[in-house]
């Protein structure tokens, strides 16, 4: 079998302008502008494509995700302590965290909040 690894995933937001700055100034993506309207973020290689106000997918899926139903985990590059004073920095809850997980590169620590529609985040990083 071919090597696969994750492309994209989609998330629904109910406000572009709250969500574009959330995820550009908290999560460090890069904002693109969509074809059909909206916005995709970019993290490196891999992207969330974005379903929003007046944008659907296609193919839509068979129960679309809603706002603030999504649970997604970003890598932090450098200490936990560094993500969380930097959620700090940005007035951003902390509702869990620091604390030991288990992640795709192995044992980890992690912090958890949410995004502008509720939906959870989580910063996990490797180093030590």
């Amino acid at each position: 079998m071919a090597r696969t690894s994750l492309d994209h995933c989609v998330i629904h937001v109910s406000d572009w302008e709250r969500a574009v700055d959330f995820y550009t100034r908290v999560i460090g993506a890069e904002a693109v502008p969509a074809k059909g309207g909206g916005w995709v973020f970019r993290l490196g290689e891999q992207q969330l494509n974005v379903h929003g106000p007046d944008k659907k997918g296609d193919p839509l899926a068979r129960i679309p995700v809603a706002p603030g139903n999504s649970d997604l985990c970003f890598r932090w590059h450098g200490p936990i302590e560094h993500a969380r004073r930097h959620l700090e920095a940005e007035g951003v809850e902390i509702e869990l965290g620091p604390i030991a997980r288990y992640g795709a590169k192995g044992d980890g620590a992690s912090v958890y909040f949410r995004d502008p529609d509720g939906s959870l985040m989580e910063f996990i990083s490797y180093d030590a």
